[in-house]
């Protein structure tokens, strides 16, 4: 009786640096490898940015984005993006408040994969799994911590939507969007009591129906 080669799984440590599942991945014979991540999730004002990355060069100095500073942010996103494949789907608030911000967010990495200028062999995402991916795919508990191209993807996701936050911040200024980036912050609220929500608010979510003095308005997770 012939008994079909199956290899032995691979075993990742957490532990064996940010590289250590590119590296696991590769000996299979699996790349390209994309990482998925977003930004934007618990933020009651603007849009979900979502970012897919296939790393071409390894790049010192990554890390989850919300571990680094604005500063550095920005650095690494100018070292990323010149020797990087990447798409990007920005998710406007009116869409996270029709469909639902879980349902975006999958959809979102969804979109973001198809915008690859080349198909993946493998796909790690960040947190939670994502069925209809075009490539076998894992989900990563912490993946920016973890995986390289995760934390790059986390990094062009979060510098591309602090951008749009600073430039939202000039059309509605009494906001501070440019500071807080539309997250929950005590100025935040104080500015949606005194003014309400303005177009670019996730209406959906409670903060911002507080704001309007609709506390039974949706479900967000504000």
């Amino acid at each position: 009786m012939t008994v079909a080669f199956r290899p032995r799984p691979s075993v990742v440590r957490r532990d064996s640096g940010l590289y250590a599942y590119e590296r696991a991945l590769a000996r299979r014979g699996l790349t390209p490898i994309a990482g998925v991540d977003e930004a934007g999730r618990g933020a009651c004002a603007g849009p979900l940015v979502v970012a897919a990355v296939i790393l071409r060069k390894q790049i010192d100095g990554l890390a989850d984005s919300k571990l680094l500073t604005p500063m550095v942010r920005e650095r690494l996103y100018d070292l990323i993006m010149p020797v990087s494949h990447v798409g990007i789907v920005i998710i406007p608030p009116g869409e996270i408040d029709a469909k639902g911000l879980h349902k975006c967010n999958v959809s979102g990495m969804r979109r973001a994969v198809a915008q690859l200028p080349c198909d993946p062999e493998y796909i790690l995402t960040d947190g939670f799994p994502v069925p209809g991916l075009p490539a076998p795919s894992l989900a990563v508990w912490k993946g920016d911590q973890v995986a390289a191209c995760v934390a790059a993807a986390s990094i062009v996701a979060k510098v591309t939507r602090d951008r749009l936050m600073v430039a939202l911040d000039g059309r509605y200024p009494q906001y501070g969007f440019a500071e807080h980036k539309g997250y929950v912050t005590p100025g935040h609220r104080l500015a949606l009591e005194t003014h309400g929500p303005c177009p670019d608010h996730r209406y959906s979510f409670v903060t911002v129906a507080r704001g309007m003095g609709e506390n039974e308005m949706g479900a967000g997770v504000a």
